[in-house]
């Protein structure tokens, strides 16, 4: 019964952490020290078992952050396939990748409470009971995280065509710049993680211009020969690029009412193995 569990409590991990390799771990920890304990003693298996997981993701994401802190470049959250057909996961609890970059923002305490409450519909007596707070704690800290983010993530837009990608890809194909500035929301921020391992630019592109002039470049002159595939990354559209049989970019889309508001590239090596051993 309590095996049947790991799914939703690996789904648990990821959000709060944002790497999948991580989520695996702490459930793993969690079912050994569920194993280790009286279970005669525990009357709520499930709950016992969401609480560790919880707690568990919120140390090591305190510890994550320091490497954070180090890290080379732009970190960006470890990516999910939601369109892949795979059972580690609970893929419609993933959350949105653009909701998972924009809680980087929150420490790792206040991203639990609002991953629970605002994802996961828990009332603030069940948050309060499962990190251990008083419901006034709860809803100090949902505030706070609500006031730091201050407006929603944007989320999977549900309007955009099935074709946007490939226009996309016509697009660039073309070398339309012109075309190209269209597809492009006023606000367009791109980031890249290649984790001090892969070429990727250290700093956010904003602003339209830049950020044509970068997505013809990378196109033309690095992944011409590159095989195309698209896919979807945490219910959000995605490019993937391989060369020969290894994928070496993944790019996420966030679209706003039809344009392109944020592009973020996967470059990190040891994150895209682990995005391709989940396909």
């Amino acid at each position: 019964m309590t095996d049947a569990l790991r799914p939703l409590l690996t789904t648990y991990a990821y959000n709060i952490l944002g790497s999948l390799h991580d989520a695996k771990d702490i459930v793993q920890d969690a079912y050994l020290k569920f194993m280790q304990a009286n279970t005669e003693h525990i009357e709520n298996k499930k709950a016992y078992l969401v609480r560790t997981v919880i707690n568990l993701a919120i140390n090591l994401k305190n510890r994550q952050q320091q490497l954070i802190d180090s890290y080379p470049g732009e970190w960006l959250p470890e990516m999910v396939a939601t369109d892949a057909a795979d059972t580690i996961l609970n893929k419609k609890d993933v959350l949105s990748y653009s909701l998972l970059v924009l809680l980087e923002k929150l420490n790792p305490k206040e991203r639990a409470v609002f991953i629970l409450k605002e994802a996961f519909d828990y009332e603030h007596e069940e948050i309060a009971q499962a990190l251990d707070l008083t419901v006034e704690n709860s809803r100090k800290l949902l505030s706070r995280a609500k006031s730091k983010l201050r407006e929603p993530a944007p989320q999977a837009d549900s309007t955009v065509p099935a074709d946007y990608v490939s226009k996309y890809m016509e697009v660039i194909r073309n070398g339309d710049t012109s075309k190209l500035e269209q597809l492009l929301h006023k606000d367009i921020v791109v980031i890249s993680d290649g984790g001090g391992k892969a070429v990727a630019f250290r700093n956010p592109v904003a602003g339209i211009q830049n950020v044509a002039k970068l997505l013809m470049a990378i196109k033309h002159k690095y992944y011409a020969q590159f095989r195309e595939v698209q896919k979807e990354i945490n219910h959000q559209p995605a490019l993937f690029y391989y060369q020969g049989d290894e994928l070496v970019t993944a790019m996420v889309f966030v679209i706003e009412n039809g344009q392109l508001l944020n592009v973020y590239f996967m470059r990190n090596p040891d994150k895209l193995k682990i995005l391709q051993e989940s396909l």
